[in-house]
């Protein structure tokens, strides 16, 4: 048994099962894979996938568990190459961090400047997708760090880290009769068309709780991923925005006029999503707690290791 069988196996699940996908990936040829795959399945008397013919249609009950094992084994023997890199050059590396476009665009700004005058050896990459992209991303081994607001409960090797809160703002150009609510309520915003966050990001099933509870529908007309998207549409006059309170600049959105909607919706939590049991360089420490104070390296080890009375809170 060696790692690189583990790597075919959990290779050809990732591709449906393909084992000449999962070579092209690999950079080997298909024979190859499909040898090392039976090796390993004689060596360990079982079928890790069941065929038909020579074409693999199935992982077998005892096949999901080797994946689950082969997955920590190989994310082990990652951290072991960490251990030597982070001792041996502290202070240059690469940092991939996974996020919305929420808060690539107006949370993480600061910390990124401030990190890439720290450390100006790491190369920071920025991947961009829906939550459940960036979770997978980083379980994948693709990105280091995830920065997300709805994050993916179902994934248990994802350890989340609540990093702040924040709330919302109703947005409309400057004279727009919403503007003159006041106190503002649920039913004067049902009144509009409103432009907001697609279901999967940003809190928007918070949006959709609120108004359910007080038996509303709301006119969604438009809804986009970006919010500078959405502040568009409205600067459009194509109806009013409900968007992150932190995605509203008076002085950049200058035609928009902006109404704090926080008493009407429960706050959301941005969280920082990391592997179980994950092995981080000290420069992606930093990161962490530049973006979140509270979660300094003892807290975040805790969290890892599943320590007990380890949750950070906020």
């Amino acid at each position: 048994m060696n790692l690189q069988q583990l790597r075919y196996v959990l290779e050809v699940a990732k591709h449906n099962l393909s084992v000449s996908e999962a070579a092209e990936a690999l950079f080997t040829s298909q024979p190859g894979v499909s040898k090392q795959i039976r090796l390993l399945e004689e060596e360990l008397g079982i079928e890790i996938f069941a065929r038909h013919g020579k074409r693999l249609t199935a992982v077998t009950e005892p096949g999901e568990q080797v994946m689950a094992i082969a997955e920590r084994l190989l994310r082990e023997a990652d951290n072991l190459r960490q251990v030597g890199q982070d001792f041996q050059n502290e202070d240059s590396g690469r940092l991939v961090v996974a996020t919305t476009h929420t808060q690539a665009r107006y949370a993480l700004p600061r910390v990124i400047a401030e990190f890439m005058r720290r450390y100006p050896k790491v190369q920071l990459h920025i991947h961009q997708g829906n939550p459940r992209q960036i979770c997978e991303q980083v379980l994948a081994g693709e990105a280091d760090i995830a920065v997300a607001t709805e994050a993916a409960a179902d994934l248990p090797d994802l350890v989340l880290l609540p990093c702040k809160q924040w709330n919302r703002t109703v947005i409309a150009r400057k004279g727009h009769p919403i503007l003159r609510e006041s106190p503002l309520t649920l039913e004067a915003i049902s009144r509009f068309p409103i432009i907001t966050y697609d279901a999967a990001f940003a809190g928007r099933s918070l949006i959709n709780k609120a108004f359910l509870a007080r038996g509303l529908k709301p006119n969604i007309v438009l809804t986009a991923i970006d919010s500078d998207v959405i502040k568009t549409y409205v600067n459009m006059d194509l109806g009013i925005g409900i968007i992150a309170s932190m995605a509203f600049d008076p002085l950049v959105d200058r035609e928009l006029a902006a109404i704090d909607a926080a008493h009407l919706f429960e706050s959301s939590t941005t969280r920082i999503g990391l592997p179980r049991n994950t092995w981080l360089r000290g420069y992606a420490y930093a990161f962490i707690e530049m973006f979140a104070p509270q979660l300094t390296r003892h807290v975040v080890d805790a969290a890892l290791t599943g320590k007990q009375g380890s949750d950070p809170g906020l």
